[in-house]
């Protein structure tokens, strides 16, 4: 299928370029701001579908809102019917449009014209009217409060939030993405108001918020919950602003005689990440937990684990290594150690399902 992508060089339509050549069955072609409206005929002539993202939404002159809105969608609207087929459309609005600003008004215009379209013997128009998107390749300190906000405090440069309760509805660009390129597969005849799903909706405090909490949990080492929903795409947005030099950053390093001890991460609810070395012959642990549970996984080296239950004084050892991983689990009750029982280094990655309290570390002395 071939495709016409208008105002491919912006926001989503970078995402979708990226997204449409990675389903292996579409080849798009672009119309973008270095075109004239006459070349609109010969491009949609020669295509499957057209996806119009082209817009303007911070011109210099109010006037450009309708000229690009308005007149350039009619432009590809006729373009359209002058192929003598009907090609499916399909049209990025605004949720703007039910306002009376020259912004909405100019997005309403380009509607009315695909409307217009659709009425057309079968044609098919999709229309989404879409709130705010954010995402990465988001243009900062433009029109997304998204992309400034990621931008600035990835950089450590201040934001500005006039009413931290303000409410923000939100899509996020590969969700847009998802939305545009099922409607491209599964046209309807006449026309269709578009659904992208979800929506978020949110407060531009509480994106703050969040925000500022990704860039502290590299001191704090604590994460969000950003594996799900607009926490997960907020935080890909986010981390799409760093700038090269902030790709990495470094973790506190423990050590002793014994190795070293260095903590990776840390959950609110799901406990936390670390990884430990000892040198030939050491032993580490000798001690016990109460609630406290931890996994232990020996990536490098040849260990011996030992476990004695506190009231039993029953004895159990195991052994493992890097060159067989295998997880080790330790139990409530039971006295544990883990001795590099190897010629060279032993390294090993440790979960433990609770954050470390120093007042109350859940963690008693006891050999095994």
């Amino acid at each position: 299928m071939k495709i016409l992508v208008t105002g491919a060089d912006g926001f989503i339509g970078k995402t979708l370029r990226v997204r449409l050549a990675e389903e292996g069955d579409f080849e798009v072609d672009v119309f973008t701001r270095a075109d004239d409206v006459s070349a609109l005929h010969a491009k949609v002539a020669a295509v499957d579908a057209v996806v119009h993202l082209a817009g303007e939404n911070r011109p210099a002159d109010p006037a450009a809102f309708m000229a690009v809105n308005g007149d350039l969608t009619a432009a590809l609207c006729n373009a359209i019917r002058a192929a003598g087929r009907p090609i499916p459309l399909i049209f990025t609005s605004s949720i703007q449009a039910e306002r009376d600003n020259p912004y909405g008004t100019s997005k309403r215009a380009g509607e009315d014209v695909v409307e217009r379209l659709a009425d057309e013997p079968r044609q098919s128009c999709a229309i989404f009217r879409l709130p705010n998107i954010f995402g990465k390749w988001c243009r900062p300190n433009y029109n997304s409060v998204v992309a400034t906000f990621c931008h600035n405090i990835a950089r450590g440069e201040a934001i500005h939030v006039d009413d931290p309760s303000a409410p923000l509805s939100l899509v996020y660009v590969d969700d847009v993405a998802n939305g545009l390129i099922a409607a491209l597969r599964a046209p309807r005849a006449g026309l269709c108001w578009g659904v992208i799903d979800p929506v978020y909706q949110t407060t531009v405090g509480e994106i703050a918020d969040l925000l500022y909490a990704f860039r502290d949990s590299r001191d704090t080492l604590i994460t969000e919950r950003v594996g799900t929903g607009l926490v997960r795409a907020l935080y890909s947005t986010y981390v799409s602003n760093l700038p090269t030099e902030s790709f990495s950053y470094r973790v506190p390093v423990h050590g002793d005689q014994r190795g070293v001890f260095v903590e990776m991460l840390k959950t609110t609810d799901s406990g936390q990440f670390s990884f430990f070395t000892a040198h030939p012959g050491i032993k580490r642990g000798g001690h016990y937990h109460h609630s406290k549970t931890e996994k232990f996984l020996v990536i490098k080296g040849h260990a011996r684990f030992g476990f004695r239950h506190i009231l039993t004084d029953e004895y159990h050892s195991l052994d493992t290594s890097g060159e067989e991983p295998r997880i080790v689990e330790t139990v409530p009750g039971w006295s544990h150690d883990i001795t590099n029982i190897g010629d060279d280094e032993m390294v090993v990655m440790l979960w433990a399902n609770e954050i470390f309290d120093r007042e109350r570390p859940d963690t008693i002395a006891r050999s095994v």
